[in-house]
C-alpha cells in the first residue's frame, strides 16, 4: 500500500513537473455509492438474496451431516456393498453441495450476475459523473481512496504508453 502510494506521489510529482501545474482530485466511491439510495436498495436486495441461497447451502450440508452421523454409527453393523453404497450417497451429496457453493457463490456465480444486474449500471452511473466533472473542471487525473488508491480517470492525453513502445523499439 505503501509503495503504490509512494509510486502515484512521484507520478504525480514527475507530472507536475513535465506538465506544468498536474490538476488532480481524490474521490471516495465506497462513500459516494452509500449515499446513493438505488445503491442502498441494491445492496439489501444483494444481501437477502446472499442469505436465502446461504440457508439452502446450510440446509443442505446439515442434511450431508445427519447422512455421515448415521453412518458412523451404523457402519459397523453394514455389509461392505451397503457401505459402499451409503460412502457413494455421501460422496454425491458431498459433490451436490461443493456444486452449489460454487453456482451461487462461486466466481462469476448467481451473486455475482446479481450483483453485475443491480450494482454495476449504479456503480456506472457514478463513474460517468466522475468523469463528467473531470473534463468540465480539467483535472488531469481523479484517485479513488475508498479501497486503496486506484486512478479512477486520467486524461488520455498524460498516457505514454505508446512513446514507451516507440522507445522499446515496437510498433
Amino acid at each position: 500500500m505503501k509503495k503504490i502510494f509512494s509510486f502515484l506521489l512521484l507520478v504525480m510529482a514527475t507530472l507536475t513537473a513535465a506538465h506544468g501545474q498536474a490538476r488532480y482530485a481524490i474521490v471516495d466511491t465506497k462513500y459516494i455509492l452509500n449515499k446513493v439510495p438505488d445503491y442502498v436498495e441494491a445492496q439489501k436486495k444483494l444481501d437477502q438474496q446472499s442469505m436465502v441461497w446461504q440457508k439452502e447451502i446450510d440446509d443442505k450440508q446439515a442434511a450431508l451431516d445427519k447422512m455421515y452421523k448415521d453412518f458412523e454409527a451404523e457402519q459397523v453393523m453394514l455389509s461392505d456393498d451397503l457401505k459402499k453404497k451409503r460412502e457413494d450417497e455421501i460422496y454425491n451429496k458431498e459433490k451436490e453441495v461443493r456444486d452449489l457453493q460454487r453456482k451461487r457463490f462461486g466466481f462469476e456465480g448467481d451473486l455475482f450476475k446479481k450483483r453485475q444486474e443491480l450494482v454495476k449500471p449504479i456503480q456506472d452511473k457514478v463513474y460517468n459523473a466522475i468523469q463528467k466533472i473531470a473534463v468540465s473542471r480539467m483535472y488531469d487525473f481523479i484517485l479513488d481512496k475508498s479501497e486503496g488508491i486506484t486512478v479512477i480517470f486520467a486524461d488520455p492525453k498524460l498516457d505514454k504508453s505508446e512513446d514507451v513502445l516507440r522507445e522499446l523499439g515496437i510498433k
